[in-house]
């Protein structure tokens, strides 16, 4: 072996132990991630929907939710300061539905980001024990409100948090979303996380969060969080901080959310998220050197060995196994939810995207630029 073969085996088997992390903690989570269970319950909730500019799909959504089965609910939508007809749609539901009700949402005060708010607002205004927040671009199953419930109940946590599954019609959608599992269970050590209440191991899900109003009202809620831009990481980690219990589970079976639209918004909703995330000043490093070396130097190096004649044949095993293990979690969750082997396919290309995300967040950051959403503009504090 030549000093050159030596030191791509050397840089290979680093790349490797650095895709291994994620293959070991993939193949353990999948098992301990799990769906809600096949139970109901007879308290009554309340379902929180905060509602801007929802106008295309709210009246498919009412209905799903409405033929919720095996549950007691409440379903109160709050319009905030939509520009189109979401509020003229919810107020048509209040007529023929008792069930539904309709909060207009007061001015965005300073230093709120709007979901927060509206979110905040709406627990304010239930009427129930639990609160069920969800996102208006989330369908439902008839089953999917009381199995959450049931989730809430029978794991004795203090907030649950739901993963529905991604629908992808764009091509930024199609490439990035399917990291959002990848991420979870490859890097969250899903087990200790369940046997500590340590903050930096919480997650959560913004489209999907069960509750009760002792223990939102102990954490602080919404109000608390109130300038943060990703309630899917920093609810489950207030709720932490507070000496309250938190856990996640599979809601792919029973809820799918189409978050994006077009191309555009996935960039903006991922640059949004991202410096609350692995887009921190704290995190990015790390991860940029995880997901950086073990899922994108296997392929560059496998590349590499194709376009070169020189390696040995220990040296072409090495790069293999590092290149195989590096795709290992990408394709053992394809089938657990329904993603595209396409996509899988193309996932050092998709992380090496994400990253520049990640990079370009937190750029835009430092010199002072605010993520949007939604026509609003506000920057984490």
């Amino acid at each position: 072996m030549t000093e050159s073969d030596l030191s791509i085996v050397v840089l290979a088997m680093l790349a490797g132990g650095l895709a291994l992390l994620p293959a070991i903690l993939t193949w353990k989570n999948l098992r301990l991630f799990q769906r809600s269970p096949d139970t109901h319950t007879s308290d009554p909730v309340s379902i929180l929907v905060p509602v801007r500019n929802e106008a295309a799909v709210l009246n498919s959504f009412i209905l799903n939710v409405l033929a919720s089965q095996d549950i007691d609910f409440e379903l109160v939508v709050l319009d905030d300061a939509s520009t189109d007809s979401s509020a003229r749609i919810v107020s048509e539901w209040t007529h023929r539905d008792p069930r539904v009700r309709l909060v207009h949402g007061k001015p965005l005060p300073s230093g709120w980001c709007g979901k927060q708010h509206a979110c905040h607002q709406l627990a304010e205004a239930a009427h129930n024990n639990i609160l069920v927040f969800i996102d208006a671009d989330v369908t439902v199953q008839p089953d999917a409100i009381a199995r959450s419930v049931a989730f809430l109940q029978d794991s004795k946590v203090d907030l649950a948090s739901g993963f529905p599954h991604q629908e992808t019609p764009t091509f930024l959608g199609w490439l990035l979303l399917p990291l959002i599992h990848f991420v979870l269970l490859g890097f969250l050590p899903l087990s200790r996380s369940r046997h500590s209440n340590n903050p930096s191991l919480a997650a959560g899900c913004g489209q999907l969060f069960l509750t009760t109003r002792d223990a939102y009202r102990r954490a602080g809620g919404h109000y608390a969080i109130k300038s943060s831009l990703h309630d899917g990481l920093m609810l489950p980690r207030l709720f932490r901080r507070a000496g309250l219990h938190t856990d996640i589970f599979d809601a792919s079976d029973i809820a799918s959310c189409r978050m994006y639209n077009t191309n555009q918004d996935v960039l903006q909703g991922l640059m949004k998220n991202a410096t609350e995330g692995i887009g921190s000043p704290k995190t990015i490093l790390p991860f940029t050197l995880l997901l950086g070396g073990g899922q994108i130097v296997p392929t560059m190096l496998l590349l590499s060995y194709w376009a070169s004649t020189g390696q040995s044949g220990m040296t072409s095993l090495v790069i293999i196994s590092c290149f195989i293990l590096s795709y290992c979690p990408r394709f053992l969750i394809l089938p657990r939810f329904r993603q595209s082997v396409a996509s899988a396919l193309f996932h050092p290309l998709a992380v090496g995207v994400f990253l520049g995300i990640q990079w370009i967040a937190l750029g835009r950051r430092a010199l002072g630029f605010k993520a949007s959403w939604k026509g609003r503009a506000l920057r984490p504090q």
